[in-house]
């Protein structure tokens, strides 16, 4: 099985257990570095940086990582409701060479209506994907090199060029994930990936089929990936029990409050998250070992993978026997379980996971194979 599996940068910040406790940890430029380090060292193929009013800026978070990483990717998000189709190419060229070819674009055309208007976006859910095609159609051509004019509904370009162009050719490969009609349209005319967020596998093949078959009536074709967090244990007891501990510090008005706070968002994925569980404590095993326990108080992705390696791996497997070849995993706290997903999970997905497996010692100078080699 040959995948790609990301890891996630939490750039709104990280913690032990969801809703209040003693162990959040600050979204600190020194801790983003830590954890990117951590998952090119073990052998992830790239990052997501996320993006939110809550989050750091995903670009500055991208440049600060150019000089302590050298071979994982970033994939920084791509706000077409926020800025221009002309600045943002200078912006994707020049990071793409910053990262010599290592920069990966997700779009994001909506996200909460309410956070848009604060940022002075007041456009409408359709409206947004009217000026995402019309600004990804600007921004394409502009790294493709070519000379623009442009007269649309939403943006107006005049002899728009890009003079120093991208590393990657056409342009850096663009992900993006929407769950509606319109966003569907989108993903077929103009990314390079598709991801969905951690449905069941039959949902999740209604999706791939719906944006593969709308991809061809453009003469193309989309890859497909699924965004998951994940907890991963040595058997899946010990995971059931990492799980229900991140949500123990939940309260009955945290999950309510949250819930209403989704509810009035236009987003069809937010919909489609909160609908596997309803707000229910004991509704959170939606399929076989994947849990929505994370969208009871959490937008956007809110399903885990729980169980043993193996299983993950085989549930793995399931998505991938669907199309996709891509994982963005995330986990609580997310360098811990950087690392425990790759030592636990890595090497039964072929991944060359560099880890201390094969030269554990279990006692520095006193290991028996230190002494007898010593010896």
């Amino acid at each position: 099985m040959s995948l790609e599996l990301f890891w996630f940068l939490p750039t709104s910040g990280d913690t032990r257990y969801l809703g209040k406790s003693d162990f959040g940890r600050a979204p600190t430029l020194e801790y983003m570095r830590q954890i990117a380090v951590t998952s090119e060292t073990l052998g992830y193929d790239g990052l997501l940086i996320p993006t939110g009013a809550s989050c750091l800026d995903p670009w500055v978070v991208a440049a600060s990582l150019v000089p302590v990483t050298q071979r994982i990717k970033l994939l920084v998000a791509l706000r077409t409701s926020l800025g221009g189709p002309g600045p943002s190419a200078r912006q994707a060229a020049t990071l793409d060479q910053a990262l010599n070819g290592r920069l990966l674009l997700n779009v994001v055309p909506g996200g909460d209506a309410t956070e848009l208007e604060a940022d002075g976006v007041f456009l409408k859910h359709d409206e947004r994907y009217e000026a995402a095609d019309e600004y990804l159609t600007i921004w394409r051509k502009l790294l493709q090199g070519e000379t623009v004019n442009y007269e649309g509904k939403h943006f107006r370009i005049r002899n728009g060029q890009l003079f120093h162009p991208a590393v990657q050719q056409p342009y850096p490969p663009l992900y993006f994930g929407g769950s509606s009609p319109a966003a569907h349209d989108l993903a077929a005319k103009h990314v390079d990936a598709y991801l969905t967020w951690g449905e069941p596998p039959a949902a999740v093949r209604q999706k791939i089929d719906d944006v593969r078959e709308r991809a061809a009536r453009q003469g193309r074709t989309v890859r497909f990936g699924v965004r998951l967090h994940a907890i991963v244990r040595e058997t899946t007891a010990e995971a059931w029990t990492a799980a229900e501990r991140l949500i123990s510090k939940l309260t009955d008005e945290d999950i309510a409050r949250a819930q209403q706070n989704y509810a009035r968002m236009d987003s069809v994925g937010q919909q489609r998250m909160a609908a596997l569980h309803g707000g229910r404590r004991d509704k959170l095993e939606i399929a076989p070992n994947l849990w929505a326990g994370v969208g009871l108080v959490r937008g956007g992705a809110g399903t885990s993978l729980v169980g043993d390696a193996t299983t993950v791996a085989e549930r793995l497997q399931e998505y991938a026997d669907l199309g996709v070849d891509t994982f963005v995993l995330s986990g609580y706290p997310h360098l811990e379980e950087a690392i425990r997903f790759a030592e636990l999970v890595f090497p039964l997905l072929g991944k060359n996971a560099v880890t201390l497996r094969d030269r554990a010692q279990t006692g520095g100078a006193f290991d028996i194979r230190a002494a007898a080699s010593a010896s």
